[in-house]
């Protein structure tokens, strides 16, 4: 199984956002320059955070991305979900009867019951895990933090 790169760049670009910015607005230029990833591909993955509440944004030259909830309140589960649209191994793994009647073998296959548990435990891990243990485990690797130049002043 393999993470698409909408979850990927857009949990490094949350972790970004909490890390270096705060409660200040981040500017997709700062965020893509820290974590080299295009602009136009950040603005794609943003649209799904702000569905999904985790994103707010504000126009205008002191504004930018910022986050809808404190970090220790946006799961990992919650960042994947919205870029992935759900954190299922296989199809056949969903807890809706409706949704797995696509396979013949519903109810009938052993296999089933193993994705089934893998996926509950990979839902449990990434929604015990948070932005703010990110950014705790990025200060403990000594990531450094990047103060927004727009808020400097020099006397």
């Amino acid at each position: 199984m393999r993470l698409s790169t909408k979850s990927r760049y857009g949990l490094r670009a949350l972790f970004d956002i909490a890390y270096n910015a705060g409660n200040q607005p981040a500017q997709i230029k700062d965020i893509s320059r820290r974590q080299e990833i295009s602009p136009r591909y950040l603005e794609q993955i943003f649209q799904n955070f702000k569905k999904a509440g985790i994103l707010k944004s504000k126009k205008g030259p002191q504004g930018g991305y910022f986050l809808t909830r404190k970090p220790d309140q946006i799961s990992i589960r919650q960042i994947v979900e919205a870029a992935e649209g759900d954190t299922l191994l296989v199809a056949c793994a969903c807890e809706a009867p409706r949704d797995k009647t696509g396979c013949t073998m519903n109810g009938q296959c052993v296999t089933q019951t193993v994705w089934t548990e893998a996926t509950a435990h990979l839902n449990g891990f990434f929604e015990h895990m948070s932005l703010q243990d990110l950014c705790e485990r990025g200060q403990d690797m000594g990531v450094k933090r990047e103060s927004d130049h727009r808020f400097m002043y020099y006397t």
